[in-house]
């Protein structure tokens, strides 16, 4: 089986041949041990990250790193372990930006089935003006709603949320909304 594209071949716990199975009291094809109990689980990645605020601004990077390298995008990328997801969003846009936030509260949360991710982004507060360019970022820059550069946003799913974003300032309300992508709607991913 293939656990985030690479295909198992063998037990990470005792280095046996892996085969593929239904395990006992389970209902999905695993990677299970030959030799040892040990079954492989594969989850979808969880994404976090956040919009940065600043005045009536809000930080973009644009992506120095594939997928979608040259795109723009809000600062977000995956999860690490022992990490809560506001640590997570805090600690994304600090290496993408340089930029210190506040995390406000979750704001949008989509899911990705076919995709296998799940996307969680906060709205969050820069502490102040300092960001810059990082190894991931080759350029990070604040913009104003009509200065976004639409036809450059790297993920769907970003797109979307600046899109949300936007129309809930206008209404000075920012509802925590649930969204499911599918792949016909991903010609931004």
């Amino acid at each position: 089986m293939k656990a985030n594209g690479m295909e198992i071949n063998f037990c990470s716990c005792c280095g046996s041949p892996m085969e593929k199975k239904i395990p006992a009291d389970d209902d999905h094809l695993r990677s299970v041990c030959t030799q040892c109990p040990h079954v492989q689980y594969e989850n979808p990645k969880m994404v976090v990250g956040c919009i940065p605020v600043f005045k009536d601004r809000i930080l973009l990077c644009k992506r120095n790193i594939e997928p979608r390298k040259g795109k723009w995008t809000l600062p977000a990328g995956y999860l690490e372990n022992k990490e809560s997801v506001q640590e997570g969003a805090v600690r994304e846009t600090l290496e993408e930006t340089r930029a210190h936030v506040r995390i406000i509260d979750p704001y949008r949360l989509f899911n990705i089935a076919f995709l296998d991710q799940i996307y969680l982004m906060f709205r969050a507060r820069m502490w102040d003006e300092t960001f810059g360019s990082t190894s991931e970022s080759m350029e990070v820059r604040l913009f104003k709603e009509s200065d976004i550069p639409w036809d450059e946003i790297a993920f769907r799913a970003i797109h979307q949320t600046l899109v949300d974003f936007f129309q809930d300032r206008k209404k000075g309300a920012y509802p925590f909304k649930i969204k499911d992508l599918k792949p016909d709607q991903t010609r931004i991913l």
